[in-house]
């Protein structure tokens, strides 16, 4: 049996067992040698051989799991014990380890038997020697029913630890389930995350490159272009500081020396009005919210004013950044040509601005806040993120 918090208790009956075996085997042989007779040197001899069958079959069953190796040792056991005992009455005391034997080698249905057996060969054995009386009548029995007993309780601690022992192994198998299937779910998770932080800066700016870029392909042969080129290499630099941080696990560096409202600002100056839009940012240069909220705002309105330049066709948008003691509402409006709502976002199916529309909606519910889209065909979008104040990331 595998090592289990029982296994001291066991470790400790046995102990106990063998202790009682070579201790009351002593009793025979110092009575042999103390009150001298006929027989007492045979006594003492015959007591040394059950000293050394018992310690031999002690060694044998320990390292050896066999029951049959074990029960042929019992059985020997037992022959020389019911020798002793003919020889001397003293031999009796024996048979209370011996029960505990039976009750282990031979099973739950032999094992009684065999205790009630030896049990009648003991009253036998005491009255022939001594002459019958209550003690030697009374007394085997007690002691036969008190081995059941401890037997029957010994057989119930090995039944709790294997049951213990299987419970134990479910558990360590359950939990590693577990951690498995929570490494999967933040696995999963951040594959979301990066595919919305993607989306939502690189794969914007690239497009803007695109764009710059074809600009510069279409300009007059005789001049190069040198202004759509130096936007094109500064929207470059820019989305290789945005990949760095996202690698590094960082939050966007210019939030931390300009703010939502100056970064904002800043890419109205640049990125935005390099593609005809004019942008107002209307968000207050300090603004008390937490690291991990302004870059999630920053990040839903780089996604949505890509999409009004990519399909609204607007010529002006605005962002707004409104407080109280309850909320943040957080808004981007454009004049452009709108669309209805209820058909998806207003793209086909693969089109990045029905992407981007659903990762702000998984960024904003992580916040615990609510995206609304209030859009007509003809009338232009204003996108609404609602955040309660003291939010988590």
């Amino acid at each position: 049996m595998a090592p289990t918090p029982l296994t001291p208790v066991f470790v400790g009956l046995r102990t106990g067992l063998h202790a009682l075996f070579v201790a009351l085997t002593a009793v025979v042989v110092a009575r042999a040698v103390l009150v001298p007779g006929p027989q007492s040197g045979t006594t003492v001899a015959l007591s040394l051989l059950v000293l050394a069958t018992y310690a031999l079959g002690a060694v044998l069953t320990r390292r050896h799991d066999d029951l049959v190796r074990g029960r042929a040792w019992l059985g020997v056991l037992t022959l020389e014990w019911a020798c002793l005992l003919w020889l001397s009455p003293d031999a009796a005391y024996l048979v209370f380890p011996l029960f505990f034997l039976y009750l282990h080698l031979l099973g739950r249905w032999w094992g009684p038997v065999a205790v009630g057996s030896t049990t009648v060969v003991v009253v036998v054995a005491l009255g022939v020697h001594g002459g019958w009386t209550v003690g030697g009548v009374v007394g085997p029995f007690v002691g036969a029913g008190v081995a059941l007993l401890i037997g029957s309780g010994y057989r119930a601690l090995a039944h709790e630890a294997v049951e213990r022992e299987a419970l134990m192994t479910e558990l360590l198998a359950t939990r590693g389930q577990l951690a498995a299937t929570e490494h999967e779910s933040g696995v999963l998770a951040e594959r979301a995350r990066l595919a919305r932080e993607i989306h939502d800066t690189l794969a914007q700016g690239l497009s803007s490159i695109q764009m710059l870029l074809h600009a510069a392909e279409r300009a007059d042969p005789g001049r190069p272009g040198l202004q759509h080129v130096r936007l094109a290499r500064e929207t470059a630099a820019a989305n290789l500081a945005d990949a760095r941080s996202l690698v590094q696990g960082l939050t966007p560096p210019d939030l931390d020396d300009h703010g939502l409202g100056g970064v904002l600002r800043r890419l109205a100056r640049t990125q935005w009005s390099a593609e005809d839009l004019e942008v107002t940012v209307d968000v207050p240069d300090s603004v008390s919210l937490p690291m991990h909220l302004q870059t999630a705002l920053l990040r839903i309105a780089q996604g949505a004013v890509a999409n009004v330049i990519q399909h609204a066709h607007a010529r002006t948008a605005t962002i707004t950044l409104e407080q109280d003691h309850e909320t943040t509402r957080f808004s981007v409006a454009d004049d452009g040509t709108g669309f209805d709502p209820s058909d998806g976002g207003g793209a086909r199916p693969g089109r990045s601005d029905s992407f981007g529309l659903q990762a702000a909606r998984e960024r904003v519910r992580q916040l615990g806040g609510a995206l609304t889209v209030d859009s007509a065909p003809g009338r232009g979008t204003v996108l609404t993120v609602t955040l309660p104040q003291e939010g988590e990331p």
